[in-house]
């Protein structure tokens, strides 16, 4: 082997050398009763988590872009506490919108109303892993709603007048419950992003006159899929 070659091992040996020294956990060397032993660094138990660690306000971004781009959405945003990084029971407040036209029969269909919903989510990850959640959790909510209903007449198909189709102020409220799943991380300090699943079961319902309206503020479409969806901005304090 020549002198180059030797040279070349030795780096290669070195390199190797010094790069499973940096891989290996730092350890602390003790002596109890005579016999010597190490313990890891990361073997340390995990600091004890406070029962409060503050509050969270959230805002639903994906709400807001359908509220501008679609015919319906929502405004919302809730408060929320942490207690002990694992549970946090919330209160989501928000203001339904929807100003829609049927293509087909021109009815026009326009509500701006209140919601709320109650519940918690629990976190799945360890309390001591604060970069990341993953949620799980549940919803009640409610809406007293107003909505109009407008468009061109109707004839009526056995006696052959017509029937005015002009209602407004018409007054509704829905009570659902919403199973939830998501997930969220840390970006910056106080700044936390996430996203969550939410699948629909309405449990109770008020009728109207027009039975039952096209749109519920917090809810969704009437007869649309019960699957529903969020992405939230945190701030947390």
């Amino acid at each position: 082997m020549t002198t180059k070659n030797i040279c070349a091992f030795i780096c290669v040996l070195l390199l190797a050398s010094s790069h499973l020294q940096a891989q290996t956990p730092q350890t602390d060397t003790a002596r109890v009763m005579g016999i010597q032993y190490q313990a890891k660094a990361d073997d340390t138990p995990d600091k004890p988590v406070r029962f409060f660690n503050g509050v969270g306000v959230v805002y639903d971004l994906c709400g807001t872009v359908m509220a501008l781009a679609t015919p319906f959405g929502q405004y919302e945003v809730g408060v929320r506490a942490n207690l002990k990084e694992k549970y946090f029971p919330v209160v989501e407040l928000g203001l339904g919108h929807s100003d829609h036209e049927d293509e087909d029969t021109h009815f026009r269909y326009k509500t701006s109303s209140p919601y709320f919903r109650v519940g918690m989510d629990y976190n799945l990850l360890r309390a001591s892993k604060m970069k990341s959640r993953v949620m799980v959790g549940l919803r009640f909510g409610y809406s007293p709603y107003k909505f109009d209903l407008t468009g061109p007449d109707v004839t009526d198909p056995v006696y052959g007048y017509s029937l005015p189709v002009d209602y407004k102020g018409l007054k509704a409220n829905m009570l659902w419950t919403e199973i939830v799943a998501g997930a969220e991380t840390r970006i910056w300090k106080c700044l936390h992003l996430g996203w969550s699943v939410r699948y629909k079961i309405r449990l109770h319902e008020g009728k109207t006159d027009v039975d039952n309206a096209w749109y519920v503020p917090g809810y969704g479409r009437f007869g649309g899929s019960r699957i529903g969806g969020t992405f939230n901005v945190i701030i947390e304090i």
